[in-house]
């Protein structure tokens, strides 16, 4: 009888902090558990562990023989309070297999008494500050096809940035591509190295312009069938897939969509009913219902 593989899990550190933009901080991460690890494409999320206590190790669970990740993640659920990390989904925006050392970008969010735990631990981070991290996992893995089509539609906003640009880097020489991007302010512009014959057309939360739905709305397309990608605020998200969907005409199953975030909650609050409506919605597409 054949072991189950080990469960993704490892400790990493902070080896270098700095700042990619003025609400951006990218944050270099190695140690000894990340020699081996393989990325599989653009846009690989992994579970970030952030410690209760700052300066210290997030109290984890040690895997079980047997590999079952939902008996682990019920152990960890299971933690004191006072232990119990938090869990935060991130993108590994880059990775060094030399050196085996990742990158992670985080937005710091509006500060103050807003900022949740993982802004907290970002505006603090220094080296040999460390997390947990779960993944890259086939668990969560979804894979990203640019180039798929006859051209790509990428739709993103701040907080869905760091997982844009690899998708960008991933794209085909020549490949078509019109990306809408909401951000803060004109200081929060990313500059990507791409292959690809890229159009950013970059939109601002300052309430004075398009929202990212009705940017989409009035955009005029290239001809063919496109490859689209949605990550941001869920509300938007559904917005933008709606309309391509029963608006434009495009096959459901061409879409990839996630919602990053929600307006006033968080991970650790219960899902709502839009957001499982998202989810029946993601297995339909997965299943080309």
């Amino acid at each position: 009888m054949t072991n189950p593989p080990p469960l993704p899990l490892r400790l990493i550190r902070v080896t270098e902090v700095r700042p990619v933009t003025p609400r951006m901080v990218r944050v270099t991460f190695g140690g000894p558990d990340l020699g081996g690890l393989s990325l599989a494409g653009p846009d690989q999320q992994v579970k970030l562990f952030f410690p209760r206590r700052p300066g210290t190790e997030p109290v984890l669970p040690t895997p079980g023989p047997d590999g079952d990740v939902m008996r682990w993640y019920a152990s960890c659920a299971g933690l004191p309070e006072a232990d119990r990390p938090w869990m935060r989904s991130y993108t590994i925006r880059t990775h060094d297999p030399s050196a085996a050392t990742l990158d992670v970008d985080f937005l710091l969010h509006a500060g103050g008494e807003e900022d949740g735990p993982a802004t907290r631990w970002a505006r603090r981070a220094r080296p040999g500050d460390a997390l947990g991290m779960f993944g890259p996992s086939p668990y969560f893995a979804t894979p990203v096809a640019p180039g798929a089509a006859d051209w790509t539609l990428l739709v993103a906003d701040g907080c869905s940035l760091p997982a844009l640009g690899t998708v960008v880097e991933a794209l085909p020489p020549g490949h078509r591509t019109v990306a809408f991007v909401q951000v803060a302010d004109p200081a929060e512009e990313q500059k990507w190295v791409t292959a690809g014959d890229l159009t950013v057309h970059w939109l601002y939360e300052d309430g004075a312009g398009e929202s990212v739905p009705e940017a989409v709305r009035a955009a005029a397309f290239p001809s063919g069938s496109p490859y689209v990608w949605l990550a941001g605020e869920a509300g938007a998200v559904r917005a933008v897939r709606r309309h391509l969907v029963e608006e434009r005409g495009y096959d459901r199953r061409s879409i990839d969509f996630a919602g990053y975030w929600r307006r006033r909650l968080t991970q650790d609050d219960a899902p709502t009913p839009e957001d499982l409506a998202e989810a029946r919605e993601r297995l339909e597409a997965a299943d080309g219902s």
